[in-house]
């Protein structure tokens, strides 16, 4: 029986999938990577060197699972909590440029196309599908 992306818990597959994407030439991480927050809640970069790859590894999982889905919806999935001493947290949105370039990279790829009637956004094309399945396996 095939393993779908349902089966496989997120984080061992989010692994498998981030260094999959690594040796495509396309999701390589750009220079200013290195020194951008992930969102202005945050106090500094990922300390993580390999996090892009991880973040587009996640960020595909999510458009397998919820189908048709936009990057003002994933910035809002990826945010975070501000922290402000002794104020209340707050949250904050992901930078959408970020999210924008991992699925622009997936589109050349041929993994995701745009789609504009019903909910705007993007989703997955056949082959993105069956690259997830296989990563899955």
């Amino acid at each position: 029986m095939a393993q779908t992306i349902y089966d496989v818990e997120a984080g061992i597959y989010i692994a498998k999938l981030s260094s999959k994407l690594k040796e495509m030439p396309e999701f390589k991480m750009p220079e200013w990577a290195y020194f951008v927050k992930t969102s202005a809640g945050k106090e500094r970069p990922p300390e993580d060197a390999e996090w892009w790859y991880i973040r587009a590894a996640s960020i595909l999982r999510q458009i397998y699972i919820k189908g048709t889905v936009g990057s003002g919806r994933l910035s809002i999935k990826f945010g975070t909590r501000q922290q402000r001493g002794m104020r209340p947290a707050k949250f904050h949105r992901a930078s959408r440029k970020i999210i924008r370039n991992m699925l622009q990279a997936a589109e050349k790829v041929g993994f995701l196309e745009k789609v504009k009637e019903g909910r705007a956004g993007r989703r997955l094309t056949k082959k993105g599908k069956q690259f997830m399945d296989e990563v899955a396996q």
